[in-house]
């Protein structure tokens, strides 16, 4: 996942301007450290010296910056060139895109109240500031005049296509409203913004309040003795000594769901994970979702589109709706088929295991894992002795990495963090000169947001002359002190997905910000993640990490054969949990302003049924309450981009695998072609110059166990 920071910049240029012109104020304070660009290397964010106090002076600072750098744009006197309008908004904005990054990143790893409030603040005037730039007449005019005779310019490609996305964005942002349409288009941002702050920050509360709080360590029957320990210590510090706590993470499938043999607790995890943010009080986030669907839709309709998910995807590689839909229609049928037949072998385990009962959603998790132990001889307790963390990352992730693309890593000490848990890695390109400094933040805290993610404090850029800071963050349970972290299975592929992100961002060589790195359609940003997941089983790849963590052992052949082969069942459950989440994303945001309704549960029961997918036993990967990706913003209309990118990244795995493999002649093709281009070109056409022709769904469906059900246009 990418995430996005508290303002969506446009690439290095963080569009946002004050909506009212700005009086001369004085500069930012020289003693607060966004003052000037961090001296340390690459301008790694000086974390040891950014307090709290400092973010909201920086804002107001680089707002008033940026403002009267638009403004000498817009009132100009010379005659728009490329150079001195264009090029000159690329430029401008720095003081705010360092704060705005910074700042972005540690709200969502390492949050507090005060950094809440900064976040409550600033949404909705930092919306306000990007309307006004988008919004400010002379300057539009200027882009429009360049935009008009664009083939005359003698532009190379990559300028005319940055010419073309700030044009379309300024036309989307309202550009060409009347005065009053564009007022209401600023009331609809500044509440947007807000309302979306407000969600993600109930959201983080509200699983933080919903953990499971049991009363005897019976009840936590299935757990290790490790686990009910830390238990009983979550507990103890929310005030429950001598009690168990079972915290909630941000998905509806609790991992505490597979390993819990007491059904009651189980069926009260799910229940406490489903319910989150529906019954009433301060974490209920209902009115908000009803809130925010409505804004969006109103606002897409004044823009002169049908819809928001019209609105959204307009730019993304799926384009429309219909595409969309179809893409999500034709595998609903069998994906919810698949997990159906799955069922009929998990009632088989539960009658076996004498329970009179018939499968519930916090059944499960657990009885899947029994049909893959009695069908694979294997359940996914054995693989964790072999994927310790740091083997996984360095010996594993970073291995992979050197192997395919020739890039080295060299952890340094020196470098300030946020957490002590955090770690910094010098990577040397092929020429051995410093490529990028790689930030890495694997464990789950409770004032960091839910998932794992891959983000920015720097952007490479030739014109502004930076080399990219990278961060992964991820939210793997810290074990207690003195014990190994051991990862599930799961968390090694996003550990391996989240490098994917960052390669992205590494081996950006572009001369504009705004087409730096991940500065993709949201429906191929998910790709070249999901390509380095490949690596993770590859067998040269496993040998080197996958390595008893008190003998050294290496992982046997036939374990690992038994967990490739034991992943072809689920791919059932898995697909149907995602494209209910995603169906329901698209139904939220294709809606129009009249018919949002009253009731957030009962919209989202007739969403899922009218989908097909409506099956009790297999939850949405995530339900509209808790659904931060779609009503947080970010992934709004956009949840389907991880289907969609996987089509190609199905079709390039299959590449390489029938081209070698692991092998630098592989890796440097892709990093050329694609990795390395960003947003310089169509997304499409990235792959096209990398795969030779457009993609082709076999490899996906066969991936998936799915049998095609191909609708009829």
């Amino acid at each position: 996942m990418i995430r996005p920071q508290l303002l969506i910049v446009a690439a290095g240029v963080a569009l946002a301007c004050s909506a009212i012109a700005a009086p001369a104020a004085p500069a930012l304070d020289a003693s607060n450290p966004f003052a000037k660009p961090s001296s340390l290397p690459l301008q790694y964010p000086a974390f040891d010296k950014i307090k709290d106090a400092h973010y909201l002076p920086a804002f107001a600072a680089g707002m008033r910056e940026e403002l009267r750098e638009v403004e000498a744009i817009a009132n100009d006197k010379a005659a728009p060139t490329f150079d001195n309008t264009i090029v000159a908004l690329e430029k401008s904005g720095q003081l705010l895109a360092r704060v705005n990054a910074t700042f972005g990143n540690l709200h969502g790893a390492n949050t507090n109240d005060t950094l809440d409030a900064v976040d409550r603040e600033m949404s909705p005037k930092l919306a306000a500031h990007t309307d006004a730039i988008h919004l400010n007449a002379k300057l539009f005019a200027r882009v429009k005049a360049l935009h008009d005779k664009r083939a005359s310019l003698g532009l190379d490609a990559e300028s005319t296509h940055l010419l073309e996305r700030y044009y379309k964005e300024f036309v989307r942002a309202g550009a060409n409203l009347s005065a009053a349409n564009q007022a209401k288009l600023k009331a609809y941002n500044g509440e947007i913004a807000s309302l979306q702050s407000d969600f993600q920050q109930r959201v983080l509360k509200g699983a933080n309040a919903a953990a499971l709080i049991v009363n005897t360590r019976a009840e936590l029957a299935g757990l290790s003795d490790a686990e009910i320990n830390a238990a009983a210590a979550e507990a103890t510090k929310r005030g429950q000594k001598g009690k168990f706590a079972i915290p909630i993470v941000n998905t509806s499938i609790q991992p505490g769901l597979s390993v819990l043999t007491h059904r009651a607790t189980r069926e009260r995890l799910m229940k406490a994970s489903l319910e989150r943010g529906t019954k009433g009080g301060e974490f209920d986030t209902t009115k908000q979702v009803l809130r925010l669907a409505k804004l969006r839709a109103e606002r897409a309709v004044l823009l002169g589109y049908p819809n928001f998910a019209a609105y959204s995807q307009e730019l993304e590689t799926a384009r429309n709706p219909a595409a969309v839909n179809k893409l999500l229609g034709d595998l609903a049928k069998p994906a919810v088929n698949n997990a159906k037949k799955e069922a009929v072998e998990i009632q088989a385990a539960i009658n076996k295991d004498g329970g009179k009962f018939e499968v519930a959603s916090w059944d499960w998790p657990l009885y899947a894992d029994k049909v893959r132990a009695e069908k694979f001889n294997f359940d996914d307790s054995q693989l964790r002795p072999y994927f310790e963390l740091n083997r996984v990352l360095v010996d594993g992730v970073f291995f992979a990495a050197t192997k395919e693309y020739g890039i080295t890593f060299k952890e340094r000490k020196d470098l300030p963090t946020y957490d002590p848990d955090v770690r910094t890695f010098d990577v040397y390109d092929v020429d051995g000169k410093l490529l990028t400094i790689f930030i890495f933040d694997p464990y789950a805290r409770s004032n960091k947001q839910g998932g794992a993610w891959m983000n920015e404090y720097v952007s490479q850029s030739h014109l502004l002359g930076q080399k990219p800071v990278i961060g992964n963050h991820l939210n793997i349970p810290k074990p207690p002190a003195g014990e190994p972290t051991l990862l599930t299975y799961d968390e090694v592929v996003t550990t391996f997905h989240e490098f994917g992100h960052a390669l992205h961002g590494m081996f950006s060589d572009v001369k504009y910000p705004k087409f730096s790195g991940t500065n993709v359609p949201r429906d191929f940003v998910e790709y070249p993640s999901q390509v380095n997941e490949m690596w993770v089983t590859w067998p040269e790849v496993l040998a080197n990490y996958a390595k008893h963590y008190k003998t050294g052992a290496p992982m046997p052949k036939d374990l690992l054969d038994k967990v490739v082969a034991s992943k072809k069942f689920g791919q059932g459950y898995t697909t149907t949990a995602y494209l209910a989440a995603a169906l329901l994303d698209q139904r939220w945001h294709q809606i129009t302003p009249n018919q949002v309704p009253t009731d957030v549960l009962s919209f989202e029961a007739k969403a899922l049924a009218d989908a097909g997918v409506a099956y009790a036993p297999v939850p949405p990967r995530y339900r509209s309450a808790y659904f931060s990706h779609s009503m947080g913003g970010g992934y709004s209309a956009g949840y389907y981009a991880y289907l969609w990118s996987e089509r190609l990244d199905a079709e390039t795995v299959k590449w390489f695998t029938e081209s070698g493999g692991l092998t630098r002649k592989n890796g440097d093709h892709f990093r050329k072609t694609l990795l390395s281009r960003g947003g310089t070109q169509e997304a499409m056409d990235l792959f096209r110059n990398f795969r030779g022709r457009d993609p082709v769904i076999g490899p996906l469906l066969e991936r998936r166990g799915l049998t095609a059900t191909p609708s009829n246009d």
